[in-house]
């Protein structure tokens, strides 16, 4: 089970990491399709219960793919993790973490002016209830809108580049990977 913001996308994906009884974390296991653990990806909490010769984790703590790993461990009672379906078992204290963490990503980005974050809060309420009330009239705002975002786009990446901002400020201001950011520039400077 993964967690994203719309915001950060796989740049900032989270999820819950086994921890053993020290704090580490176990090496990855796999699973042969003949364990009974179908379904399980290597790397899922749950499957470090210390069956079949996998590791056994006593804690949980948040992780993120950039590579931030939370400093809180928070048990795991085995004794309520459902056994037919241990990825619904609600892990509050790794996500918590996470969010956190998510929060302190977003402070360190390129601030939006507070005019322009209010504008959009309002403008995405009124489309949500114009896609209820009138779902064509919805459409052609949102045609609009994706002219107007690639146009806009279009020259801030063209300035982002022209300014030959490093890829790595970049990502920081965009709150992503370089990887990402380079995507996500790319993906306004090149659209016909």
């Amino acid at each position: 089970m993964e967690w994203e913001t719309d915001e950060f996308g796989a740049s900032h994906a989270g999820r819950a990491a086994p921890a053993l009884a020290d704090g580490s974390e176990p090496w990855t296991t796999h699973f042969d399709a003949d364990s009974g653990r179908l379904g399980c990806v290597p790397g899922d909490w749950w499957a470090y219960d210390g069956t079949l010769r996998a590791p056994l984790a006593t804690h949980l703590r948040g992780v993120c793919a950039c590579g931030w790993r939370g400093a809180g461990l928070h048990p795991i009672d085995w004794s309520r993790v459902e056994e037919e379906r241990p990825y619904d078992t609600e892990i509050p204290g790794p996500h918590a973490d996470w969010q956190d963490h998510i929060e302190h990503v977003e402070a360190r980005t390129v601030p939006v002016p507070a005019e322009l974050d209010a504008l959009v809060a309002e403008l995405d309420m009124r489309l949500r209830s114009l896609a209820d009330d009138a779902p064509l009239a919805a459409l052609r705002v949102v045609a609009v809108l994706e002219r107007l975002v690639g146009r806009v786009g279009m020259v801030a990446a063209f300035h982002t580049r022209a300014d030959e901002v490093p890829w790595e400020s970049v990502g920081r201001a965009l709150g992503l990977t370089e990887q990402e950011a380079r995507s996500r520039v790319a993906s306004y400077r090149y659209r016909s």
